[in-house]
């Protein structure tokens, strides 16, 4: 089981109209793909997902260094994490995107050998029904209320809202988006670190009157001390998101009592590996979501969201907002916003078959 060779595969692919953050809109999906081979003829697949005003990362960035750092895995054995993740970690600080691309090829590769499917091979025993939320991005007030009605009359039982705009606008987007669906549909509204401490104080009082499940990252990951603070003030729940990547960050968030949940990300904590620490160690409600990943990236998300109870919510629906599917298998969506496994040994999903001719964009190490 040891790794013979690894090929890299950038892709560029639309989303059907911006996606907009506080942080600015995005108009692609820019990831890069990451099939790993054995010695013995196994075959894994990860993806990265760069987002550069939160890793720092970017597509051609995760080429660049994917060129250095897959070398180092040359030779080493898919089934000892402890091992390779120690090896990714001395040869290069960061790049945790790039990094889960090949933790997640790698754990595809060992459940496999294990003849298990990924979420039992992570520690879960059983399946149990997963359903994402969908997102509005940023916009007017009536143009979220347009958007939100129409995730609403597709069957999603929760609609992820982002802010992180003027808080007095945010307050007016929450009121708009009620009036439109009613206030028997759930929100979860996410300002990607956009409100001031007192901007987030008026927002989230602002918005208690409204059906609103938690708020992520209500302000600046640096400001972290000033998170208990925001909590004690804050009638809604908060979740921390881009404050927490991995185990030493959901400790000193949850020692001074920070938020009352965390969100994990591969793309984020590195890749799987990192990501069950954090579940492990977590005592609090996770939540697994995702950058712009492909349907590739996330089923291993709902893989690691099938592989413990701890995990309560999801956010699984950007692939729905890109124009093409490059993905042979995985996970699909169901009525209702529901998340259905592949039924599958290891990973269950691969790029397909169009996307790796040798006309297409690819690197191969071994």
């Amino acid at each position: 089981m040891h790794v013979q060779d690894i090929t890299l595969f950038p892709l560029r692919v639309a989303l059907t109209k911006p996606f907009v953050i506080s942080l600015g809109p995005l108009t692609h999906a820019e990831n890069l793909f990451v099939r790993v081979r054995t010695r013995g003829g196994l075959e894994g697949w990860g993806e990265a997902s760069p987002f550069p005003t939160i890793h720092g990362e970017t597509l051609n960035g995760a080429v660049a260094i994917g060129r250095e750092l897959a070398p180092q895995l040359i030779g080493l054995r898919a089934d000892d994490a402890p091992a390779y993740t120690a090896r990714l970690q001395r040869f290069i600080h960061g790049n945790h995107a790039l990094k889960s691309a090949f933790d997640i090829a790698l754990h595809d590769i060992a459940a496999q050998a294990a003849g298990l499917p990924l979420y039992q091979y992570l520690g879960g025993r059983s399946l149990r029904p997963l359903f994402t939320d969908y997102t509005v991005s940023l916009g007017t007030p009536a143009r979220m209320a347009e958007d939100a009605l129409d995730i609403r009359r597709a069957g999603f039982p929760v609609i992820k809202v982002k802010l992180g705009g003027d808080p007095a606008e945010d307050i007016e987007r929450i009121a708009a988006i009620t009036q439109a669906v009613g206030r028997e549909i759930p929100l979860r509204l996410d300002a990607n670190q956009g409100w001031s401490f007192d901007g987030a104080v008026t927002a989230l009082r602002g918005l208690a009157a409204y059906h609103v499940e938690h708020c992520e990252a209500p302000i600046n990951r640096y400001e972290w001390t000033r998170l208990p603070e925001l909590r004690r003030l804050s009638p809604i729940p908060l979740m921390a998101d881009e404050s927490c990547w991995n185990e030493a960050d959901l400790r000193r968030l949850t020692t001074i009592g920070a938020v009352d949940r965390i969100n994990i990300k591969l793309s984020k904590s590195g890749g799987l590996y990192e990501a069950r620490r954090i579940v492990e160690a977590s005592g609090l409600p996770l939540q697994v979501g995702g950058f712009l990943e492909s349907r590739l990236g996330f089923t291993a998300a709902a893989h690691l969201a099938m592989s413990s109870e701890k995990v309560v919510f999801c956010d699984f629906d950007t692939p729905l907002m890109q124009i093409e599917d490059p993905v042979a298998g995985g996970i699909t969506y169901g009525p209702g916003g529901s998340v259905l496994l592949p039924d599958a040994n290891g990973l269950g999903a691969r790029l397909r078959p169009e996307y790796q001719l040798p006309s297409s964009p690819q690197i191969t190490i071994s």
